[in-house]
């Protein structure tokens, strides 16, 4: 197949998923014919499009979601909370049916007949909840999600099994939760659970009949679990088996998959192809062309000069002017790069709506600052890192409607995501209104972990205490949950915003609320750095990241606890030698006067010890390439106009 077509095909399709399940969350809340038409017409045209380029399982169930939508039209059809919950099945078995033709090239062995099924009971007024006659209860029906499918693929990988545990309460047990709570105690001393049904959240708060569903992973047999459980009195049942179906066999397949897709270099460079394509504003390209022609005239004039008189001023000046339209031609290009972040932020809507159900609780998204502009490099990498705030703020973050109410606060919490430019930055904040962090459970837990001992906590500052949160491996959360805990998987989100660049701090209080503040630079290819010399060697330090520069006396620099430090304006500030760290001979503490830079990091300040600054200079970042991405320190090199190669210093690393 002709990948023009195809990668048209996949952009455009793409666009029309997002567009339904906008629409869908839409029509949920604020029902309407223009919004049931808006669906219609994205269903419609996907069907074509799919019919067009072969792809029939797509083509047949937007047939389907066609059919239903008409019957909505005409007013036969009631919009009930369960016909939007089909309809938007269908969507993500269109997105899962697109991803595997980016991924492949085809639509792959997807069984769309229980999709058409629901489609047919809802348009029949039939039921769909609960389960046919013939279809099993447990892990075989139960629905796993990308997060616990990749555990269970590990696990498979590493010989571990994995484990349905089935526990049905004695007819006169009267404390269900807390018996719940001791049959958990007594398994995950015996391996990780990963998932319950009903929810964890129902379980604690007694929102289930007598009988629950425990999955876990673990190398102990079944008489190890049987005896662990049945250590629990008030039980009526127990039964205990190994998860081996075809049909989670399947899933754990599809699991493999994705991860293979992601190893696989080649299969990943397929996938972002596909990704290329940017629908840019025609103002903008006639902006670009313009300055292109203006360019080659430029040029033109430069190759004539040799036959002109006063030839050295003209030179200086055709120079000037050409510097003037490359300056004007880089600003255009870099606007044609530029994305609205609405691009991610339209995605989670959706991902608000499905959790705060699944967790039975009330959430209002708000979002402001949607059309901030970012580049798109950028913008293809904070999708994951946001939705797994997000998560936690629903999970952690906001409390049930009834927790709400018994603090006086609206039964519907609010998470709140917010973007803003910031000089050459664009800040994220993800806000909720929930029960803010714990600081004083952080650090005891810091200090169960040896992270730091009781003397020195006592003296941390809040905001150093909220830190440990982005520590590997930190959770406050003391139940099991399947969504997140508080803190679990912050160490990533935190290696995701500095590989980009960026910085992530916590704000919180207690039973008010939480907010991360990502703050990002507004491009990755073309930045303002400040160069300094070190020895015969010069360095690029962003200037995003420089606070001042300051030249102080040899003899002002200080030790405290071993560490080197000046006093700035009353202000303790450790000093780094970059000489030391970077292992190069250099002149700076020969002279009676230090050259220290400044840097940031949050609410961090640290000095580095130069010989020189050689001042302002804009530079593109160039990769250092697979060979050399992991060397300590450096973010990347920049070739400089005398064409000498000069490295850009990593900050977040140093500091």
């Amino acid at each position: 197949m002709d990948n023009r077509y195809l990668n048209v095909f996949l952009e455009e399709a793409n666009e029309h998923i997002q567009n339904l399940n906008n629409n869908l969350l839409t029509l949920e809340s604020k029902p309407s014919h223009e919004v049931v038409d808006e669906i219609f017409r994205s269903a419609h045209t996907l069907k074509g499009m799919a019919g067009t380029m072969g792809f029939n399982k797509i083509s047949e169930l937007t047939h389907e979601m066609e059919d239903l939508l008409h019957e909505i039209r005409n007013g036969s059809l009631p919009i009930t909370n369960t016909l939007i919950d089909v309809l938007l099945k269908c969507v993500d078995m269109l997105q899962e049916m697109t991803e595997q033709i980016a991924r492949e090239g085809r639509e792959g062995d997807t069984d769309i007949r229980p999709a058409i099924a629901k489609l047919k009971k809802v348009m029949s007024n039939e039921p769909v909840g609960g389960k046919a006659k013939d279809e099993p209860e447990g892990a075989d029906n139960i629905s796993f999600n990308e997060f616990e499918l990749r555990l269970l693929e590990e696990a498979a990988n590493k010989n571990l099994k994995t484990w349905e545990v089935y526990v049905e309460l004695a007819d006169n047990c009267l404390l269900k939760s807390a018996r719940a709570f001791l049959v958990f105690k007594a398994l995950e001393n015996l391996g990780e659970i990963i998932k319950t049904k009903p929810h964890v959240q129902d379980i604690e708060d007694e929102k289930f009949d007598k009988e629950f569903y425990i999955y876990m992973i673990t190398s102990r047999s079944e008489e190890d679990l049987l005896n662990a459980v049945n250590s629990v009195s008030e039980l009526k049942s127990v039964n205990v088996r190994e998860v081996k179906s075809a049909n989670f066999q399947k899933k754990l397949a599809a699991a493999r998959e994705m991860l293979s897709v992601k190893e696989n270099p080649k299969e990943t460079n397929r996938i972002r192809n596909t990704s290329k394509t940017l629908r840019v504003d025609i103002e903008r390209l006639d902006n670009l062309m313009n300055l292109v022609s203006e360019l080659i005239i430029i040029k033109t004039r430069l190759e004539e000069l040799d036959s002109l008189t006063e030839q050295g001023q003209k030179r200086r000046e055709a120079i000037e002017y050409l510097e003037r339209i490359t300056s004007n031609l880089h600003d255009a290009v870099m606007k044609v790069r530029m994305v609205p972040i609405e691009n991610v932020f339209s995605r989670f809507p959706r991902v608000v709506r499905d959790l705060s159900r699944e967790l039975n609780k009330e959430v209002k998204l708000v979002i402001e600052g949607a059309e901030t502009e970012l580049d798109r490099t950028v913008i293809d990498e904070i999708g994951d890192p946001l939705i797994h705030l997000i998560r936690n703020a629903l999970d952690h973050g906001i409390e049930t409607p009834s927790e709400r109410v018994g603090k006086g606060k609206p039964r519907e919490g609010t998470l709140k995501l917010k973007a803003f430019h910031d000089g050459n930055n664009v800040v994220i904040e993800v806000s909720d209104d929930g029960r803010g962090i714990d600081v004083e459970k952080v650090l005891e837990k810091a200090q169960k972990m040896k992270l730091v001992d009781k003397s020195q906590g006592k003296k941390l500052k809040e905001i150093e205490i909220l830190n440990f949160l982005f520590e590997s491996g930190f959770s406050t959360s003391e139940r099991v949950t399947d969504i997140s805990g508080r803190g679990v998987g912050l160490d990533v989100v935190k290696t995701k915003i500095e590989s980009l660049g960026g910085s992530v701090e916590i704000k919180t209080r207690k039973n008010e609320g939480t907010t991360f503040l990502i703050r990002l630079p507004l491009t990755l290819a073309i930045i303002q750095a400040l160069m300094v010399q070190l020895g015969h060697e010069k360095y690029a330090i962003p200037l995003s990241a420089i606070k001042e520069t300051v030249i102080i006396p040899y003899k002002e620099l200080r030790k405290v606890h071993k560490n080197e430090v000046i006093l700035l304006r009353g202000n303790v500030i450790p000093v780094l030698r970059l000489d030391e760290m970077l292992d190069i001979p250099a002149n700076c503490l020969k002279n009676e006067n230090l050259t220290v830079v400044i840097v940031k990091k949050g609410e961090k300040d640290v000095g580095l010890i130069v010989d020189a600054l050689l001042g302002e200079q804009e530079i593109v970042i160039k990769t250092l390439g697979a060979f050399l991405k992991n060397i300590r320190f450096i973010a990347g090199a920049t070739i400089l106009g005398d064409g000498q190669v000069a490295l850009i210093l990593d900050i977040n690393a140093l500091i």
